[in-house]
């Protein structure tokens, strides 16, 4: 084991900022082997660092990438949940187009599926939706259609690195940890953030990392199901930055009826067109309710709307006059000329 490698995996003791940045170091010099790679990685899978062990984690990896454009993008949201509850439809994709479709500057940052039965980037890339390659790209498309789908270069290259040098080992193995910090690791410049933490309870550690300085304006949310988005048929609570909690109460703003069975994902060839089904409000009364909860959630969080009702209406309205359908045809129509031009 490379001796940079052993404070992290010893726990005896918090690993600090300076056996972090040792560590970042002995990977991009090329010291480290696969089998290194692999203590390190299960070593943050089976717990993750508490408290300033995991900032101190953060925080090397930030020191060590590009720094974010000084100038944020105003009243714009980034959605993306921790993954790893109850499975269901992609309820925070669509959720980001009906937003969207509502007016909201959306950011949706994502990933191929680690434990999900089909991830946001896998769905996005069979309905044939532009993902931005840069953050130059991403804020044209923000311009252009009001919302963004990042690809991987938001997040730290020292996470590429490990899963090449991980290989032959998937690295859906190391789903949990990957889940869990992945939402804190995209580097946009974004006003606001909503991240859904699965399990039904935030763990102390995730609140600090998501009110560490330069971070976005971050709600967390939570609910009993364990799902990492808002439920219409459960009380959610939404953690504020501010370090209060909001309690939305089932059947207050959309009907409470249905159960988790109502949400559940397809199998994956069928994904593609039930989604589009999904974003036309007549895939049963359930999931309507919940996405309308939680497009409302990024209206409000990007302070788009300052009402929850009205935003919770209007994100209806973007389903049943099919806006929101409407605008994932825009962005598939505009990937393809976009690949016509690049073939002439």
């Amino acid at each position: 084991m490379h001796p940079a490698l052993v404070p992290i995996v010893d726990r005896r003791a918090p690993a600090g900022p300076d056996q972090w940045d040792a560590l970042w170091q002995a990977l991009a010099d090329g010291a480290l082997d696969r089998g290194d790679a692999l203590a390190l990685l299960a070593s943050l899978t089976a717990a993750l660092p508490e408290g300033d062990g995991l900032l101190a984690l953060l925080d090397a990896l930030d020191r060590r990438r590009p720094a974010r454009p000084a100038t944020p993008w105003p009243d714009t949201v980034n959605v993306v949940g921790t993954g790893g509850g109850p499975p269901t439809v992609n309820l925070s994709t669509a959720s980001a187009l009906v937003a969207a479709s509502c007016g909201v500057r959306v950011v949706k940052s994502g990933s191929r599926a680690h434990t999900a039965r089909t991830g946001s980037v896998d769905l996005l890339d069979r309905l044939g939706v532009p993902f931005a390659a840069s953050l130059d790209q991403a804020s044209a498309q923000l311009d252009a259609h009001g919302i963004a789908f990042t690809g991987p270069f938001v997040y730290p290259a020292q996470l590429a690195r490990l899963a090449l040098l991980a290989v032959p080992t998937p690295m859906r193995v190391f789903g949990r940890f990957l889940n869990t910090v992945g939402p804190f690791l995209a580097a946009l410049p974004v006003a606001a953030q909503v991240t859904g933490v699965s399990g039904g309870e935030l763990p102390p550690a995730l609140r600090a990392v998501a009110a560490r300085p330069g971070a976005p304006r971050t709600w967390l949310v939570t609910n009993p199901a364990g799902a990492d988005e808002l439920l219409s048929m459960c009380d959610n609570t939404v953690h504020l930055p501010d370090g209060t909690t909001l309690t939305l109460r089932a059947g207050d703003l959309v009907p409470a009826d249905g159960t988790l069975k109502d949400l559940a994902p397809v199998a994956r060839e069928e994904a593609a067109d039930h989604f589009r089904g999904v974003l036309t409000g007549r895939t049963g009364g359930p999931l309507r309710a919940t996405l309308q909860l939680n497009a409302a959630a990024l209206a409000l969080a990007s302070g788009h709307r300052d009402d929850w009702a009205k935003a919770v209406a209007e994100a209806g309205a973007a389903l049943d006059d099919g806006a929101a359908l409407g605008l994932l045809e825009r962005l598939a129509s505009a990937r393809r000329k976009e690949a016509g031009h690049g073939a002439g």
